[in-house]
C-alpha cells in the first residue's frame, strides 16, 4: 500500500531510515555537488523558486534535490522512468529532506503521468527534466501552468532530441538548458557511467559470462562507445550496428566489428540498444536471432525493442528470473527480453556511480542557478550549456580528485590570442 497525503506519494515511508544511509553514502562520491551546496546555502541564489524535477529518483538525484533546497527553492520531484525509482530514497525525500516526491517503483503508465500532475499541481517556475515527458506535459495538457515557467533543464539525449524538434516547430514556450551537451556530462556520464552501470544491470539480473560472447551494441554514441568499451573489456566480442557513417567509421578503428543489425541478428548472442532512437531491433532480427539470445536496452525509453512484434511472436512468456522474461517463439527458439525493455542500468542495478553523476548534477545545479538569473534575458530555445559551466565543474572535480594542471603563461596565452608571430 501506498504512503501518500497531498504532498507525497510513496511507496514505504518505513524505508527511510535505509535510504538516508544511502544517500549518504552516495554524498561521499559527490564532493563537487556538495561544494555548490555549501555556496548555495550561504548565497540563496534560489531562494523563493519553485522548481519542479521529472528524474530517476536514486539516491544521487537526492543530492541534487538538496542542494536546491540549500540555495533557497522548493523542490517537487516525481520519477522519469516506471522501474528507475529507489523506494527508500523517495522515503527519505519526503520524510529527512522535506521534499515533495510522487515516486514508486513498478508505477504504471496511469500513476507515471498522474504523478508527473501532482509536480505541475506546485506551480513550478523552473523545470528539470529527464526525457522531456513533464516538458511535453506541460505544452499539450497543462498548459493553464507554463505561464509560471522561466526556464528549464534537460538531462538525457533523448530529451533534448524532442525539445530541439519542439523549437524547430515553434512549440516551446520556454528556454531549456541542455545539460547532457556538456563535455562534463556527456563524456563522462554517457560515457563512462552508462557504459559501467549497464554491464552491471546486465550481469545482475542474467549472471552470464560476457567473455567469449558477441555482443551487439545498438548505437556507437557516447553511451555506446562506453559499453562497446566495458563489453570488450569483459572478454565480449563486440559488435556495432550504427546509421551514422562517420560514428560507424570510428567504432571500426576503435577495433570493433561493424554491420547491419540485420546481419549481427543472427551471430548475436546478448544485444543492447543505447541509440535513443525507436525499433532499432525489430521482428526481422527476431527472427534471425539465435535460441537463447538476450536483449537489453540503455536508452530513454521502452521503444528501441519492438516489444509488441516479440509478443505478437511469442506462444508463450514466462519469467524466467527477476528482470528476466522469456519469449518462446513457435520454433522452439527462446528470446530473453530484459527488464521489460527499460533502462537495464535502472531497472537492474541502481544506475550510474555517484562519482560521474556528480558532475552531471553539477552542471544541473549552476545551469537553475545561470536561468533563474538570466531566463527573463532567453527567448524560448533548447541552449546548450555556457563553456565557463564546463570548465568550472570540471576544474572543481579535479581539486576534488587531489589532482593539478598546468595554466597558461603570459607568453603562451599571447601566442594563443595572437597571429603575427609565424615560422
Amino acid at each position: 500500500m501506498a504512503a501518500s497525503d497531498s504532498s507525497f506519494e510513496i511507496a514505504d515511508a518505513g524505508l527511510a531510515g535505509l535510504g538516508i544511509r544511502r544517500v549518504q553514502w552516495a554524498d561521499q562520491s559527490m564532493p563537487v555537488l556538495a561544494s555548490i551546496r555549501d555556496r548555495f546555502a550561504r548565497e540563496r541564489p534560489l531562494d523563493g523558486l519553485r522548481i519542479g524535477a521529472c528524474q530517476h529518483v536514486t539516491t544521487e538525484t537526492a543530492n541534487l534535490m538538496r542542494t536546491l533546497q540549500a540555495g533557497g527553492a522548493e523542490v517537487a520531484l516525481c520519477a522519469s522512468n516506471p522501474l528507475s525509482t529507489q523506494d527508500d530514497v523517495a522515503a527519505a525525500l519526503v520524510h529527512e529532506y522535506g521534499a515533495a516526491t510522487y515516486a514508486i517503483n513498478g508505477e504504471d503508465s496511469e500513476v507515471y503521468y498522474d504523478h508527473i500532475e501532482s509536480v505541475l499541481n506546485t506551480r513550478p517556475q523552473l523545470t528539470i527534466d529527464d526525457g522531456a515527458d513533464l516538458v511535453s506535459t506541460l505544452h499539450t495538457d497543462r498548459t493553464d501552468v507554463i505561464g509560471d515557467v522561466l526556464g528549464g533543464t534537460e538531462e538525457t539525449t533523448t530529451g533534448v532530441i524532442r525539445l530541439r524538434a519542439m523549437a524547430e516547430q515553434g512549440v516551446l514556450k520556454y528556454p531549456i538548458v541542455a545539460v547532457n551537451e556538456a563535455m562534463t556530462k556527456h563524456m563522462f556520464d554517457n560515457r563512462y557511467g552508462t557504459g559501467q552501470s549497464t554491464i552491471d544491470g546486465l550481469v545482475r539480473a542474467t549472471n552470464i559470462l560476457l567473455a567469449g560472447r558477441n555482443v551487439v551494441v545498438g548505437g556507437y554514441g557516447w553511451c555506446g562507445r562506453g559499453l562497446a568499451s566495458r563489453a570488450a573489456g569483459m572478454g565480449a566480442h563486440v559488435i556495432v550496428t550504427e546509421v551514422d557513417p562517420v560514428r560507424a567509421l570510428e567504432a571500426l578503428m576503435d577495433g570493433f566489428r561493424v554491420m547491419p543489425m540485420q546481419e549481427a541478428a543472427s551471430v548475436g548472442h546478448v544485444f543492447v540498444t543505447v541509440t535513443g532512437d525507436k525499433h532499432v531491433i525489430d521482428r526481422p532480427h527476431f527472427e534471425a536471432m539465435p535460441d537463447g539470445a538476450i536483449l537489453a536496452n540503455s536508452g530513454h525509453f521502452d521503444i528501441e525493442i519492438n516489444i509488441e512484434a516479440l509478443e505478437d511472436m511469442a506462444v508463450e512468456v514466462d519469467e524466467a528470473r527477476p528482470f528476466v522474461d522469456e519469449y518462446r517463439l513457435a520454433d522452439g527458439r527462446r528470446i530473453f527480453l530484459l527488464a521489460q525493455g527499460r533502462l537495464i542500468n535502472l531497472a537492474a542495478a541502481e544506475g550510474h556511480p555517484a562519482s560521474v553523476m556528480d558532475m552531471s548534477f553539477a552542471n544541473q545545479a549552476l545551469a537553475i542557478e545561470y536561468l533563474a538569473s538570466n531566463a527573463g534575458d532567453l527567448a524560448p530555445d533548447v541552449y546548450d550549456v555556457s563553456g565557463d559551466i564546463d570548465r568550472r565543474v570540471a576544474t572543481l572535480k579535479l581539486e576534488a580528485m587531489g589532482v593539478a594542471i598546468d595554466t597558461l603563461t603570459e607568453e603562451q596565452a599571447a601566442y594563443l590570442s595572437g597571429w603575427q608571430e609565424g615560422t
